[in-house]
């Protein structure tokens, strides 16, 4: 009764609180502990004063007797360091290494040949330009045809589902549902097949047999191959929308991208779509795609200036360092002087690496950012950090994404989801990517998968080599036995393998991947056409055309 009426009282008494009361013992309690502990905490203080104060004596009186090894430890390179070390200043090595070599093989190479620059002797014939405009402006009008292909299907879909009693979205189409489904997609799909094989089957043969420089036929072939991937993944991605619009089994409406609910099928059907989807860089079809709200217009200025600076580069680069190796690698390959050809490759990988790497970022970085930002395209994740590849595998599903996300959508990831292994899979992905490639390179080359009759005079004996040609075709086969060698290194968890993974594919890139393709095809055009330069066309010596600077032979 006590305890109640002195808490009821605490309880009404403005000026106390229970709590309060319980916050103030422990306030106390930790002043007092702070009180005893001060005294400690300032003993600690002042005994570690003192003991630097040795220290310091130590140091300035005692310097002979200073404990250099007083703990164990390994050396910094040493595999049980427990700290890695940093290699910037190798990185910075190279760099100068790098500098320095280039430059003297830009002094070297000037001393030997002057200047090779020459725009009046490339040979853009006048045929060759008109007839690679109209082709650009011929083949999209397939599109137009595919547009009109999916139009049609639009509007039977429509029809279709007006006369369906079962519209709820809670059941499976019937068996007969689907027979006409599989019955007017046939139709579709024979059209849209005939549709792009013609468009690219016409553009192939008027590269392969009118127009001579390869430079023109290769960027009208490149365009002829993208409007075909491009056909192909709008009828693709048509027919699964057009199958989810007449048979909306409940759930799976749900599990479409929300992306997809601002233009749903069959309004997609537009041919301002179709045309946005042309301009857009990627080669994926989507109804919608995530848009950036305004365009940069100095953006696009730096990433065009970017574009023809490096441009400029290149075509130097070729002309003035690559050619010359090129040329005098002829005389050793005909002889089949391997040592020397080994050579000419190791002199070639330098300068086709800084190329390459050249063109990818005008490419890749630059053109596909301008064209990105002029049509609002938001999704700008083109390659990722493909020069840290830990195997080959890594190396072709970060280089080029818009490739690699369009045969994984529309080859790999179908034929996996009917039963297909991965292996088959993989390989049939190889397949169509090596048909593709020798498209690109051996049509505007005109040096297809074949063979060809090479005659070279040795002393007074008179040879005959067969030289196999389709190598682009044959070095993306190549990749598979390599892929599935340095698939494990990729998936050990030491940085050991990794690094060993990433060492095989430079190797095998700046080596025996590029230098030798390029060294195999330009060997290949040399002996069916000669060099597409009037001063290295078939029966003139570069001495005897005067106007344009001569390449010495043998060095």
């Amino acid at each position: 009764m006590n305890s109640l009426t002195t808490a009821t009282a605490t309880s009404l008494d403005p000026n106390s609180h229970p709590t309060s009361n319980g916050v103030n013992r422990r306030s106390n309690t930790s002043e007092k502990r702070r009180d005893e502990t001060a005294p400690q905490n300032q003993e600690k203080s002042d005994n570690g004063d003192v003991d630097d104060q040795l220290r310091k004596v130590l140091r300035t009186k005692y310097r002979h007797v200073v404990a250099v090894h007083s703990e164990s430890r390994p050396s910094c390179l040493s595999h049980d360091t427990t700290e890695s070390p940093s290699f910037l200043g190798f990185r910075n090595l190279m760099v100068i290494v790098l500098f320095v070599g280039n430059l003297r093989l830009v002094i070297e190479n000037i001393q030997k040949y002057g200047v090779l620059i020459c725009i009046r002797c490339h040979d853009f014939r006048e045929h060759d330009v008109l007839l690679g405009l109209a082709l650009y402006v011929l083949v999209p009008c397939h599109l137009l045809v595919a547009y009109v292909i999916e139009l049609l299907a639009a509007r039977h879909a429509r029809s279709t589902r007006a006369m369906l009693q079962k519209r709820d979205g809670t059941s499976s189409p019937t068996v007969d549902q689907s027979k006409n489904f599989l019955a007017a997609w046939k139709i579709i799909w024979v059209a849209h097949a005939i549709n792009i094989t013609v468009a690219l089957a016409f553009n192939t043969y008027m590269v392969y047999y009118h127009i001579h420089h390869p430079l023109i036929g290769t960027l009208t072939e490149i365009h002829a191959v993208i409007v075909w991937l491009k056909t192909a993944s709008y009828a693709f991605t048509n027919r699964d929308l057009r199958h989810a619009y007449l048979h909306p089994v409940k759930g799976e409406l749900d599990a479409m991208p929300e992306l997809y609910r601002q233009c749903p099928y069959p309004e997609n059907i537009t041919m301002n779509n179709l045309v946005y989807f042309w301009w857009a860089p990627t080669l994926v079809y989507q109804p919608v795609y995530p848009r950036t709200d305004k365009i940069r217009w100095v953006f696009v200025m730096k990433r065009l200036g970017e574009v023809l600076g490096l441009t400029v580069f290149i075509w130097f680069t070729s002309a003035q360092y690559a050619a010359p190796v090129l040329l005098n690698s002829l005389d050793k390959i005909a002889s089949l002087d391997i040592p020397s050809i080994v050579e000419r490759l190791l002199k070639l990988s330098t300068i086709s690496l800084v190329i390459w790497l050249a063109g990818f970022f005008a490419l890749f970085q630059s053109f596909l950012n301008a064209l990105a930002e002029v049509t609002r395209f938001a999704d700008r994740s083109f390659y990722d950090e493909w020069w840290n590849s830990e195997s080959l595998g890594v190396y072709w599903r970060t280089w080029n994404k818009p490739v690699y996300q369009y045969f994984k959508r529309h080859v790999y990831s179908p034929m996996r989801s009917r039963g297909w292994s991965h292996k088959t899979a993989s390989f049939t992905v190889f397949t169509v990517s090596a048909i593709l490639h020798e498209l690109l390179v051996g049509v505007p080359t005109h040096n297809l998968i074949g063979t060809f009759i090479l005659h070279s005079t040795d002393s007074e004996v008179r040879q005959s080599n067969t030289l196999i040609t389709g190598v682009a075709f044959l070095g993306m086969f190549f990749q598979i036995p390599l892929i599935q060698l340095t698939a494990p290194l990729e998936k050990m968890k030491s940085a050991h393998g990794k690094l060993l993974g990433n060492t095989i594919f430079w190797v095998s890139f700046t080596i025996l991947g590029q230098p030798l393709a390029a060294l195999m095809y330009f060997y290949a055009w040399q002996a069916k056409y000669g060099s597409v330069s009037k001063s290295m066309s078939p029966g003139l010596t570069p001495d005897q055309f005067a106007a344009c600077p001569p390449v010495p032979a043998g060095h």
